[in-house]
This record gives C-alpha cells, structure tokens and sequence, in this order.
C-alpha cells in the first residue's frame, strides 16, 4: 500500500508560536496512489556523506561540502555551510549579496536561483525553500524518480523580519538540524526578548553608559537591529556588522538608521553598539568607554552559558528551531525517515525511533551555534527548572556548534 505523507498529527501552539501547517510542494501528484512508500523505492544515492560533504551521486554535486568541489549547492552564507573555492556556488537569488561578499575572490562563482523554481542537475529536480534562518537561507528539495529528500541546512520558525519565513516541505527523506535538541531549550516569545533589550539599553543611556550587544554579524546582528527602538538613542555597528546590514538594506530588508561606529566612536555614550562576539574584552570594545555587555543568543536560556560568557546580561534569542519548534517541523514534512545532524543528536534519534520513525544520526561538519555553547554533558542537562525575566533556565546543557563571529 502507497504511503501518505500527511502529517501524523496536526500541528499545536506552542508558548506563544504557532508553527504554520501548509505543504508547499507534492510528490508527482496529488492522490494518495502517486505517495511512493520509501521501504519500496531503491537503495537511494541521492546523497551520502564523503571527505569532501554531502555528496549526490545521481546529480554529480554537494550540498553544503566542507571542501572546495566542482558544484555545491548552499543553503545559506555562515561559513560551516559556505566553502571556499568551489568551481560554482547555486545559491538562492536573496543570498546572492552576502554570499559573494563571503566569497571574495570567487564571488563570480556564484549563482542565484529564485525560491521554488526547479532545475535539472543531471537529471536530479533541485529546488531552494525558506528556512528562516537568515537571509537568503534555503532548504534544499532533491528529487529523482518520484523520490524527494530535503536538506533542511540551519533553520527556525520563529518570526524574523529580516529573512523569508521558513516553509514545510513534505518528503520521503528529511535531514534536519538538531542544535538545541533538547527539551530544556523553549524560546521565550520573540516580541518579549526585544522588550527586555530596549529596556536594557534605554537603562544604560539613562545612567550614561553605551550597550554593546553581541551577536553575529551575519543574520544574528541584523535580526537584533530591526528588533531595537532607535528612538532611545544611536545605532552603531561595529564594522563586520555594517558591511552586512548595507547587503540587508540592499535586499530590500527594513532597518532602522544605523552608523558606522568608528566614525561615531566618539558619541557613544547612551548608544547601542551591535558587534560581533569576537570583540568582547577587546581593545576596541575598550575603546567605547563604560558601557554594559550583552549577548544574544540560544544558550543564554542556560544559566551557566551566561556565566562563562562572562557578559551583564544575555538574552535568549536563537536562530534555530526550539525542541517543540524542531519536532513540529521534523512531523510537518512528513517524512518517513529522518538524518539528524550537528547538535544533540542522540536524543532526538532516540525520540524519533520512539515515535516509530526511521532515524539515524549524519556525521556532518556543519556546527551550529558554537560561539558560546556550554560545556556540559547532554547527558547532564535537567529538565526546565525555572525562568526568569530573560528566560533563563537553572541548569546546564551542551552540543557540539556554529560560529559566525565576524572579524575584529
């Protein structure tokens, strides 16, 4: 009997998020009798891991390698995912500015292909779907033969202005990230943390000091700066920030006025300075006087995270997908086997096999969110505790993860 792949429940609010439940592409037709079961197709070669990344044998190309290869297929510009020195880069036509300023000196390698068109690569449909993560981010759809995977790269559900909102694509084969693959990782509502920042910085120009907010340069930083209230003073962005936002801006994505910092350096007191994590302690954080540190990211929901970033302040605002926020997407593809890979991936295979799934982990050197990842056993880390006012659960947790510093 051909198998549907509806979803096996239907999806819940979770907190205050809704994860949106729609299809946006089938599988060669819309009945049920065109589902092709994944135990009846062949032994798949529609992609394996090698040296070099994830390899499609069938289409003669990678998605997201890790070394320099004749064609890569990305999902999006953060460094564990963008390699430099490929022949040709296909990305999607949003990311196409940050991805060339990635690239430098191969930047006319790279090509922009529109989100849901379709193109033959040696016989293998590819097709780019928003996921939400930043930018320009896109799932991968391979399909051959009636056989479709999804390689989901780095992706979230939460709200973001600044990028396409992730979609559901339904699939035989799913490979999904597992960054904060734990129950214990809940996002508090987006709309609260930028409540908690604003308030933070608007405290600290009121007593005379300058906030500097880290987070990464690309995606992470642009999402805080369409979430601050430049009414409360100035907006100076460090420069690997600005370079970035300039790229945004010229995507058609609304900031509000943002400057240069070294050319306001010296009218910093009560601004909001957005930096890259590199910079804390450094000679050029030093440089702006008393200020207040902060830093923005899904390990701050960690207490001991925050501890050992040695910061005034965290708050929780992550660009991957929750626990909740992961199985509701994992279950809106409907796929009836999925790879799990860089973060906890233990655990979300195990649950998965639980649920009656097929599930294995993917040995990948993608990483997630790194920068500031605890240190702490998986198997160590408690259920939720307690929050605070920041979301802050007592507790610690641990993964293996990403980092997008920017340069100094």
């Amino acid at each position: 009997m051909a198998a549907s792949l509806a979803p096996r429940f239907r999806l819940s609010r979770v907190g205050s998020q809704t994860c949106r439940c729609f299809f946006v592409l089938g599988l060669a037709g819309e009945s049920a009798a065109n589902h092709i079961a994944l135990s009846r197709l062949q032994p798949s070669r529609m992609l394996r891991v090698t040296e070099s990344g994830l390899y499609c044998d069938l289409g003669d190309f990678f998605v997201d390698p890790w070394r320099p290869v004749h064609r890569a297929v990305v999902t999006h510009a953060h460094s564990d995912h963008l390699t430099w020195g490929c022949g040709n880069y296909l990305v999607t036509d949003r990311g196409l500015g940050v991805t060339r300023e990635r690239l430098g000196a191969w930047s006319d390698r790279a090509e922009g292909m529109p989100f849901g068109e379709v193109r033959q690569i040696n016989g293998v449909g590819v097709s780019f779907h928003p996921a939400g993560h930043i930018l320009g981010s896109a799932q991968v759809r391979l399909e051959h033969r009636g056989e479709v995977w999804v390689a989901s790269g780095d992706y979230k559900t939460d709200p973001d202005p600044t990028c396409d909102a992730w979609e559901p694509v339904r699939c035989h084969t799913f490979i999904t990230e597992s960054t904060f693959g734990l129950p214990i990782y809940r996002w508090p509502a987006p709309r609260a943390v930028f409540d908690g920042i604003n308030a933070w910085w608007r405290e600290n120009a009121a007593a005379g000091r300058a906030s500097m907010l880290l987070g990464y340069g690309l995606g992470k930083a642009q999402r805080l700066i369409a979430g601050l209230d430049p009414s409360i003073g100035p907006i100076l962005l460090h420069g690997a920030v600005d370079r970035m936002t300039a790229l945004y801006r010229q995507a058609g994505v609304a900031l509000p006025p943002t400057e240069y910092s070294r050319a306001a350096r010296g009218a910093a007191t009560g601004a909001m300075v957005v930096a890259p994590p590199s910079v804390d302690g450094s000679a050029w954080a030093r440089k702006f006087g008393a200020h207040s540190t902060a830093f923005a990211s899904g390990w701050m929901l960690v207490r001991g995270a925050r501890r050992r970033r040695n910061v005034d302040r965290g708050f929780t605002l992550s660009d991957h997908v929750d626990w909740p926020q992961l199985l509701q997407a994992i279950d809106a593809t409907g796929a009836q086997r999925v790879l799990v890979t860089h973060g906890f991936t233990g655990p979300v295979v195990r649950w998965l096999r639980e649920q009656g799934l097929s599930a294995d982990a993917l040995a990948t050197r993608y990483e997630g969110e790194r920068d500031d990842a605890p240190d702490a056993t998986a198997d160590a880390a408690p259920a939720v505790a307690s929050r605070d006012g920041e979301g802050v659960v007592d507790g610690d947790g641990d993964r293996d993860g990403d980092a997008e510093a920017g340069a100094a």
